[in-house]
């Protein structure tokens, strides 16, 4: 049965144009990005226009387009592969797309899906992985929308893991000729200690680990564990990593902080099994030896565990330590880096940890117990045009001022961040001598940021998040 219904739907298609003809007609930035794509794709890019912006015009003086200059002419069609209309003259495009169905040429109209044969996708690139996304030309806005929530999900180790199972797929059907053992063989490649190394950036290793495992008699197909080692940051889930994004997706278990934020939790994997292991300064807490051994637990049952941890865990947290346990049991362990809550705190607050006229450095301090705080070099931390940056136990402010003060002048400048980057957050205000007082009056509790210095002070005139408070007694 015919029918000269328009279908509703696109047939996908991922078209090889290396060393074939293509035509873009238009001079202007559309063109450019349609021909920095067709370009990227190994075509041979004709762009026909009366004139041609600056980029399209530095291409064709170096030889990389083919400029026809002038209005377009039918003849600018001869042996091109496919088309594309990217002027703001409709009167022109539907004339391009009609001269090219008669030759049967592909054409597309941009942001006119009534006069294209062909609609261009949002890419995300992962080359040699491509995934395309389109919604037939009706709304490609919402297309881009749904590729930056792909893009966020989808790991940069993904192509070379592409490209190094590609060199070797002949082997692979060879090694493994019924197919359920080959799919599982993928797997494996995908979850295993070959994909770990691909994201380590070591691609000789990681292809080395695939040629092994070729040669084993039963060659890997089960899943291998391992530790991922992720800072959430400070708390607002808007500062989550892409990269710890993937991390908590890809999780079989997370063993977690209690400072870590339940909306942070939320963005895991929803069946990720979730082991609060209390690690609060100050408060209670798993020790740190079970830690470890939950960790070896897990991933010697071939799980994926994440191990997160509030800011980043190598800076006043126990990475150092958990990484060198597990590399001693040789469980592979990788790292996500997090927005430590040191920056991020001052960040919400308006302050800049360094500034040229007042900081050319800054100190970060840990202050969660008094052993801490008996080990401070005063004299040190009283250095002019430096800030200090305190992760700090509320109950120790007054230890921590009167030592300040051995060498800090009376007036400097404080800000203390309660919840930075949370949606609670309070940053109060004033000068150091005054901060213990200040910091009961206001019923100040952790998490809390101390920061101290005279950049401290450019809260009062920047802080842009949550609320600002200061003295009541001040003028």
């Amino acid at each position: 049965m015919t029918t000269t219904a328009r279908a509703t739907g696109l047939y996908p298609l991922f078209a090889d144009l290396a060393g074939l003809p293509v035509l873009v007609v238009g001079g202007g930035s559309v063109a450019e990005r349609k021909a920095a794509a067709l370009l990227d794709a190994g075509a041979r890019v004709r762009v026909g226009a009366p004139w041609l912006n600056p980029a399209l015009t530095q291409w064709a003086a170096a030889g990389r387009i083919e400029h026809l200059a002038g209005e377009f002419q039918p003849a600018w069609l001869d042996e091109v592969w496919l088309v594309i209309a990217a002027t703001d003259d409709r009167a022109i495009n539907a004339e391009v797309a009609a001269r090219a169905g008669e030759r049967r040429i592909l054409a597309n109209v941009v942001d006119d899906p009534a006069l294209s044969r062909f609609q261009v996708p949002a890419v995300i690139d992962r080359a040699p992985l491509t995934i395309a996304i389109s919604t037939a030309g009706a709304a490609p806005v919402l297309a881009r929308r749904l590729r930056e929530q792909l893009e966020a999900q989808l790991d940069h180790a993904l192509g070379p893991l592409v490209a190094l199972a590609q060199r070797h797929r002949p082997a692979i059907a060879r090694r493994l000729p019924d197919l359920a053992a080959r799919r599982r063989f993928y797997d494996w490649l995908h979850d295993g200690p070959v994909m770990a190394l691909m994201r380590s950036a070591q691609p000789e290793q990681a292809e080395q680990a695939l040629l092994e495992a070729l040669r084993q008699p039963q060659p890997a197909s089960t899943p291998t564990g391992s530790v991922v080692l992720v800072g959430a940051g400070p708390g607002a889930p808007g500062l989550l990593t892409l990269q710890a994004l993937r991390a908590l997706n890809e999780a079989d278990v997370i063993l977690h902080d209690q400072l870590v934020s339940a909306e942070i939790l939320a963005l895991a994997r929803r069946d990720a099994e979730r082991i609060d292991v209390g690690q609060r300064g100050g408060g209670k807490h798993t020790p740190q030896e079970h830690v470890h051994q939950l960790l070896l637990q897990h991933a010697q049952a071939g799980r994926r565990a994440v191990r997160l941890t509030d800011g980043d865990p190598f800076v006043f947290g126990r990475g150092g330590e958990e990484m060198a346990f597990l590399r001693q049991h040789g469980i592979a362990c990788a790292v996500v880096p997090g927005i430590t809550a040191a920056v991020a705190c001052a960040a919400y607050a308006g302050i800049p940890l360094t500034h040229r006229e007042h900081a050319q450095s800054v100190r970060l301090l840990t202050a969660h117990c008094k052993e801490s705080l008996d080990s401070m070099d005063w004299a040190a931390l009283a250095q002019e045009r430096q800030t200090l940056a305190i992760d700090i136990r509320v109950a120790l402010l007054d230890v921590l001022t009167a030592g300040l003060l051995h060498g800090l002048h009376p007036d400097t400048p404080f800000a203390l961040v309660e919840n930075g980057t949370r949606p609670r957050q309070r940053v109060l205000c004033g000068v150091l001598q005054q901060l213990p007082a200040l910091a009961r009056q206001h019923a100040i509790h952790a998490p809390a940021m101390l920061v101290v210095g005279a950049v401290a002070a450019l809260a009062d005139a920047h802080a842009w998040f949550g609320e600002l408070l200061h003295d009541p007694g001040a003028p």
